[in-house]
């Protein structure tokens, strides 16, 4: 689960979306041109490069492309053997796409980060900015097809640089409601469970920050079309955001921004206050003891 924006996508009826290829940002798409220019002065295929540089040919082929962000180590390795004069390694300094972050997020990420007001609804897993460092790891871990090492180390850079809002923005009013189901559950076991709570239970009693939990039980709910995230930007405008499986779905119509604040709204009344989820936290964590 920042910078950045655009993709392969559709734009109608006030919503962008985005799934499929990542997108390529002209910073990446400059470096593979370089690469490839370099990689041609040396009358090398990629196919001859790849084993050069310890990886395979699909993926030189994509950092040519500019649609993958080229790992440091890569950059090093190509660095030396097309004997590029440090033009490479200059060249990466000046990449705008950080990895570890999922392209459809990028834009969304970066509203997120100068947002006014962000209320978040999950269902699925416990929201990014709440989430430890173990349970973060446990789902990187537990994604298919696997993630490698490299992959797993550059999202968790992302995630914990995430988490610094809750702390570095005091005056952004963050708001989240978060099923029951999603503590019981106990992703990656009692001790990762344990600690979650402590965090959560440590950044609910910022001034800023409201939390509520939505019960196993209920008889009506307003969420069930999913997750859902709402911001409000520095020049007061209300977006949307709602992500599902490889794809996430800015939502910049007034309708429909105007009715997922009804639901939010809805379901804030529906949900425990923030003093009975903090108890019901408390209990929970005792029975992950």
């Amino acid at each position: 689960m920042t910078d950045g924006s655009g993709g392969a996508g559709t734009a109608h009826h006030g919503t962008y979306q985005v799934c499929g290829r990542p997108e390529r940002s002209e910073s990446l798409q400059t470096f593979g041109e370089v690469v490839k220019a370099f990689r041609k002065r040396a009358r090398l295929t990629q196919e001859e490069l790849a084993p050069l540089v310890q990886y395979s040919p699909e993926t030189v082929g994509s950092i040519e492309q500019g649609r993958r962000f080229p790992p440091a180590d890569f950059v090093e390795r190509a660095e030396e053997v097309l004997d590029a004069f440090g033009a490479l390694r200059g060249a990466a300094r000046h990449l705008s796409r950080r990895p570890g972050l999922a392209h459809w997020f990028r834009q969304w990420a970066q509203l997120e980060a100068e947002a006014r007001t962000l209320y978040t609804y999950e269902c699925r897993l416990i929201p990014g900015l709440l989430q430890t460092d173990a349970y973060a790891r446990t789902l990187f871990t537990n994604q298919l097809p696997p993630l490698g090492d490299e992959q797993i180390e550059a999202q968790m850079a992302v995630r914990l640089d995430r988490r610094r809002l809750l702390y570095e923005h005091p005056n952004t009013a963050y708001g989240f409601i978060v099923e029951e189901h999603l503590f019981r559950r106990g992703m990656g076991g009692e001790e990762v469970t344990r600690e979650l709570i402590d965090q959560v239970l440590e950044v609910v009693q910022r001034r800023n920050i409201e939390f509520q939990i939505m019960p196993l039980v209920r008889e009506s709910h307003a969420g069930l079309d999913g997750p859902m995230q709402l911001v409000e930007t520095p020049d007061h405008q209300w977006l949307a955001y709602c992500e599902g499986q490889e794809s996430g779905q800015l939502i910049t119509d007034r309708k429909v921004v105007s009715m997922l604040k009804m639901r939010y709204a809805r379901m804030r009344s529906q949900a425990l206050s923030l003093e009975d989820s903090v108890s019901l936290l408390r209990q929970m964590r005792g029975a992950a003891s």
